[in-house]
């Protein structure tokens, strides 16, 4: 941790803050840890009061100086529910700080393994801009791009792969990446960096039992983002734009095949959807991905695309894309929230006004095939 605060200034100034605030409540995770200890070293690392009630009624309440606070909370400023009941929460005047939404989940991610639930993982670490641009370019010699390797403590002799992350105008996607990884039930060695505007993440073994696992960790983000948006408060807004797209394992001195194979498939991610949307994986995509290598005017030429594009509802095209990918009524209602029958009343409003039978299975992969090609040619306004 040490060596990594002497070279902030090369790093993402948000991003390495996010990791030292990720790495504050591991540190409390490996000690001995208890109601106080945790709400004190919050409060303190905060700078504003915070509190914590867990589900078997132990509490605590702290001030920045760490003196210990009587009564309930003053001026709640972000706060995250416990399940199946608790709460974590900080208390600041005025508007929340630049960090006190992840300060938050790390409270509530340590509040939980208090209450007896287990977590798991490696910190993520943000890493030198320029080491990680040398690693994805296809420009250095072999030499050079193994000299950064081992800089960012990876090796060049095991299988790597690539996230690329985004998000929204207002989103710092380094700090997003940190955060979503370091939530993640990873147990590879990660390393963090924003190239250009997008996030990139190295991912590297460690999670196959020969400690050179190549398993794609798409399934643990969708997961962490999952968690983590069922842990938002009535106070705290949902997330939205954040997307993620996943490389195929590569050899490292190759790896910006995998960073290109990240790009292509975080085109196909919705941001602001559901996890299973918000994180696509070039490897489960497949053959779709070829339809990046058709121009965007053409797809926005297509008919079904056009039309598709003309639904007066966004809610419309979250329940077709629901049904076209589980192919289940119940399924997709459950992953939306929703009642079968309002998602029901919504698929038939798209059959109507595009003419599909969407429970036969060739219309449906017409439906599906239809929505990507939207996605690639809706991102081609941000290009």
């Amino acid at each position: 941790m040490k060596g990594l605060l002497l070279r902030l200034s090369a790093l993402d100034a948000d991003a390495a803050t996010a990791v030292r605030v990720i790495a504050h409540f591991e540190a409390l995770l490996g000690g001995g840890l208890d109601p106080v200890s945790l709400t004190r070293s919050t409060a303190g690392l905060a700078g504003c009061a915070a509190g914590l009630e867990l589900p078997d009624g132990r509490a605590a309440r702290f001030g920045p100086d760490g003196a210990a606070l009587l009564g309930g909370p003053e001026q709640v400023s972000g706060r995250v529910d416990l399940e199946p009941s608790g709460r974590v929460w900080l208390e600041r005047p005025g508007a929340p700080g630049p960090f006190d939404e992840l300060v938050l989940e790390w409270m509530a991610i340590t509040a939980r393994v208090l209450a007896g639930r287990p977590r798991q993982n490696r910190v993520p670490r943000a890493a030198d801009p320029a080491l990680v641009e040398l690693v994805l370019s296809g420009r250095e010699d072999a030499a050079d791009r193994t000299r950064a390797l081992r800089l960012l403590g990876l090796t060049p002799e095991g299988p790597l792969r690539v996230v690329a992350v985004a998000g929204g105008p207002e989103t710092n996607v380094g700090m997003e990446a940190v955060t979503l990884l370091g939530r993640g039930a990873l147990r590879d060695t990660v390393r963090v960096a924003r190239v250009g505007s997008l996030g990139a993440v190295l991912v590297q073994g460690g999670g196959g039992p020969d400690g050179r696992s190549t398993a794609s960790p798409a399934a643990e983000l969708r997961a962490a983002l999952r968690e983590r948006l069922g842990d938002r408060g009535p106070v705290r807004k949902p997330a939205h734009g954040i997307r993620t797209g996943v490389g195929g394992a590569t050899d490292p001195l190759d790896a910006r095949a995998s960073w290109s194979q990240a790009r292509s498939a975080l085109r196909f991610a919705v941001a602001g959807g559901t996890p299973e949307e918000a994180v696509a994986d070039h490897d489960e995509l497949g053959p779709v991905t070829l339809l990046t290598d058709i121009p965007v005017e053409r797809l926005r030429a297509q008919a079904d695309v056009r039309r598709l594009g003309n639904l007066a509802s966004e809610e419309l095209l979250v329940a077709l894309s629901a049904f076209c990918r589980t192919g289940s009524l119940r399924q997709a209602a459950g992953e939306l929230h929703l009642h079968h029958s309002s998602v029901a009343a919504r698929l038939a409003r798209v059959e109507k006004e595009l003419g599909w039978r969407l429970r036969d299975p060739q219309d449906r992969f017409r439906a599906q095939l239809a929505l990507y090609a939207l996605r690639l040619a809706s991102d081609g306004d941000d290009e």
